[in-house]
């Protein structure tokens, strides 16, 4: 046994690697998603993909471990997916079908959730058993690592952070319908509506970004990178609410480091320090040490995790 394939499954793009026994990333690839027919032929496309890999590499089929795979919906422990809208997928278990198409044992598990464990495996939280893992995209994600494992819940749910309430208070409603949530203040969305709000309370203030055509995350942060003290003081409510979220997350999971990834996160070490100029307002005491750390592995997080859950399954944490 000398492979491990991993099919990190998304709405556009599935993203597919191959991993050799020690962890090395071999080749990776992607396929287009086709959710035709309720996506009855997303597991057999993995498949097909899987199979032209091991022919122009000469693999024969003894020498695969198995198949890891990240899925956009809640995971049971067990394999079964409970819905997956994106996919148009309803209740059953992946394993057991994705297994059925390739011949290989599967393993599987949501796709934050995988992208955390490849970060804590081998990105931004390597070296650590006990990782909160968060995302900041348009909108925020994120998954727990307890003791080098997933924590995925009894439904699969585990890690959902982004619709944590942390202002109830709040007036505007979320996508989700609800008041607060964590996304409306530090995705990439909610950080351009903050600073929005901000500009417009403070009508005097002189700054690059009233000049922008059309103002973003990205846009925002490199005005504040720039000196642009009026950016600088806008962002500060941001930081206000991802450190309260943190703590939050901290007093639930005891991470020994925070990993924080997606689009976001490229603004780098002025987001870690902002981010914890607010956590260690609202800390837990016994939290006050607890690392920060942007990940590493970018889009190819999920194979990683992947491939980690097969290793997990059957040659134990060897690696």
């Amino acid at each position: 046994m000398n492979y491990i394939f991993g099919a990190d499954i998304g709405g556009t793009t599935v993203k597919l690697g191959l991993f050799n026994t020690e962890g090395a990333l071999l080749e990776k690839w992607e396929i287009p998603t086709v959710i035709a027919e309720e996506g009855k032929v997303v597991l057999r496309d993995v498949a097909a993909a899987i199979e032209d890999c091991m022919a122009r590499h000469g693999i024969d089929r003894a020498d695969v471990l198995g198949v890891g795979a990240g899925i956009p919906g809640p995971v049971r422990s067990d394999g079964v997916v409970n819905r997956c809208v994106n996919l148009g997928w309803g209740v059953f278990n992946v394993n057991e079908a994705l297994a059925a198409v390739t011949g290989f044992p599967v393993e599987s598990a949501n796709d934050a959730n995988v992208a955390a464990l490849g970060e804590a495996w081998m990105g931004g939280g390597k070296g650590y058993r006990d990782v909160l893992f968060v995302t900041l995209g348009t909108g925020v994600g994120g998954a727990v690592i307890a003791d080098g494992k997933i924590v995925a819940g009894a439904n699969g749910a585990g890690g959902e952070l982004g619709h944590m309430v942390i202002r109830p208070q709040e007036p505007e409603a979320c996508a989700c319908g609800r008041h607060g949530c964590v996304q409306q203040y530090v995705s990439a969305t909610g950080i351009v509506r903050v600073v929005k709000q901000w500009l417009d309370a403070n009508p005097e203030a002189e700054t690059a970004l009233r000049g922008a055509e059309k103002l973003t995350a990205k846009i925002i942060f490199d005005v504040a990178a720039a000196g642009d003290a009026a950016a600088q003081t806008a962002l500060l409510d941001v930081y206000d609410a991802f450190g309260f979220f943190l703590a939050a997350g901290c007093t639930v999971t005891d991470p020994e480091v925070i990993v924080i990834g997606g689009g976001v996160s490229k603004a780098g070490q002025p987001l870690l320090d902002g981010a914890k100029q607010g956590f260690e307002k609202y800390v837990f005491y016994p939290n006050v040490g607890t690392k920060f750390a942007l990940a590493t592995l970018g889009n190819d997080a999920g194979i990683y995790g992947c491939c980690k859950l097969i290793l997990d399954k059957y040659m134990g944490e060897t690696v």
